[in-house]
C-alpha cells in the first residue's frame, strides 16, 4: 500500500495555489494584503463584506517578504501559468505595488496578471506601477452611480465618474491586455437597460476582452443571486464587440495526488470558498481523499460549511492555522 507523502511544503503566508483558474489556467496566487482590505464592500464578494474599508495606500506587507516567498517557490516548483496579484483584498492599495511588479517580473518569464476592481485607477500612480503587467483585470459592474453605489459600496472619495475616467486613462496609457469582468446579479442590474448602461460605459474604456460573470460562490449579502447562463448569453450580445460568458472550469487533472495535507487546503479556503470538487481539481487531489480531510477540519472549527443553490461550499474559519490540524 502506498504510504502518505511527508508534508515538506513549506507555509506560505503571501503565496497560495498554484489553483487552476478558469481564466489563467495553473495561477499562482500572491496576496498583498491583510484580509478584506478594499476600497470595495461589494454585495458579491465571495469572502464577506469588508472589514478595513479604506482608499488608504501603504505597504501593507512587506515587499521583501513577499519577494522571498516567490524566490523559494521558483527555486523548487515548475513555473505556473500565470502570476496572479490578486488575494483577499484590492492589490492597487499596496504603495508599492510598483516594486512588486518589477520583483516579479525580473524572477520569471511567466506572464503577469493583476485582478483589480478599478477604483483606483485614476491615480497616476497606480497606472504608472502597472505599466509593466501583462494583463489587467478590472472589472465594472454599473452603468450608473446608483447602481455603483448599492452593489460596490465604495468607500468615501470614490465616486462613479471618477471611477469611470481612470477606466479610460488608464486604456489610454497601458498597452498590453486589459480584459474587464461585469458581475451579473438577477434583481439587481442584469435587466437589459441595465446591462445597455454597463456596456455604454465599457465601450468608452476600451477593453480587450469583456467577460460576464455571475454569483458562483456563498456571497457577502444574501439577496445577491446568480443570472442563469442562458440569459447570460443572451445579455452578452449587448456588448460591442461581444462579451464572453465565463465558464467554471470542469476539467479533471490527470495524474492526482492521493494524500491531501491540510496546510494547502486551508491556504486555498482562505482566499475564497470552494466545493469539495473544485478543491480537487485546484490541488490536484482526490475528491474522496479531500472530503475525508474536510471532515476532520469540520471537527476540529478549522473550516466552515456554507450552502448556495443546494451546493456545500468550504471556507476556512477565522484564525485556522494550519499548523494546529496537520
Amino acid at each position: 500500500m502506498t504510504q502518505p507523502a511527508q508534508n515538506v511544503t513549506p507555509k506560505y503566508r503571501r503565496l497560495f495555489g498554484p489553483v487552476l483558474s478558469r481564466r489563467l489556467g495553473r495561477s499562482l496566487g500572491v496576496d498583498m494584503l491583510p484580509f478584506k482590505t478594499c476600497t470595495y464592500n461589494c454585495v458579491y464578494c465571495e469572502q464577506g463584506r469588508t472589514t478595513r474599508h479604506t482608499t488608504r495606500r501603504e505597504e501593507y506587507v512587506p515587499v521583501s517578504e513577499i519577494l522571498a516567498e516567490l524566490d523559494h517557490f521558483l527555486s523548487s516548483r515548475p513555473a505556473p501559468d500565470y502570476v496572479t496579484l490578486s488575494g483577499a483584498g484590492e492589490p492597487t492599495l499596496h504603495a508599492r505595488l510598483g516594486d512588486i511588479v518589477e520583483g516579479v517580473k525580473i524572477r520569471t518569464n511567466a506572464p503577469l496578471a493583476v485582478l483589480t476592481n478599478g477604483s483606483l485607477l485614476w491615480d497616476a500612480e497606480v497606472r504608472e506601477a502597472l505599466r509593466d503587467a501583462d494583463l489587467v483585470l478590472p472589472s465594472l459592474d454599473a452603468g450608473n452611480a446608483r447602481l455603483y453605489e448599492r452593489i460596490n459600496r465604495p468607500a468615501p472619495g470614490l465616486p462613479f465618474e471618477q471611477m469611470l475616467d481612470g477606466l479610460s486613462a488608464f486604456r489610454d496609457s497601458f498597452r498590453n491586455a486589459i480584459w474587464l469582468e461585469v458581475m451579473l446579479m438577477e434583481g439587481i442590474n442584469a435587466e437589459e437597460s441595465e446591462v445597455r448602461e454597463i456596456a455604454d460605459q465599457v465601450w468608452h474604456s476600451r477593453p480587450d476582452r469583456v467577460q460576464l460573470n455571475t454569483v458562483a460562490r456563498p456571497p457577502a449579502e444574501s439577496f445577491a443571486v446568480p443570472v442563469s447562463r442562458a440569459r447570460l448569453e443572451t445579455l452578452a450580445a449587448l456588448f460591442s464587440p461581444r462579451a464572453e460568458v465565463i465558464a467554471d472550469y470542469s476539467g479533471v487533472p490527470e495524474e492526482l495526488d492521493a494524500y491531501p495535507t491540510a496546510g494547502p487546503i486551508l491556504e486555498l479556503l482562505k482566499r475564497r470558498p470552494c466545493p469539495v470538487s473544485e478543491i480537487a481539481v485546484a490541488l490536484g487531489l482526490r475528491a474522496v481523499e479531500v472530503s475525508k480531510l474536510l471532515q476532520r477540519l469540520l471537527e476540529e472549527n478549522a473550516v466552515v460549511e456554507k450552502r448556495l443553490g443546494g451546493v456545500a461550499f468550504f471556507a476556512a474559519a477565522h484564525g485556522a492555522d494550519e499548523e494546529a490540524v496537520e
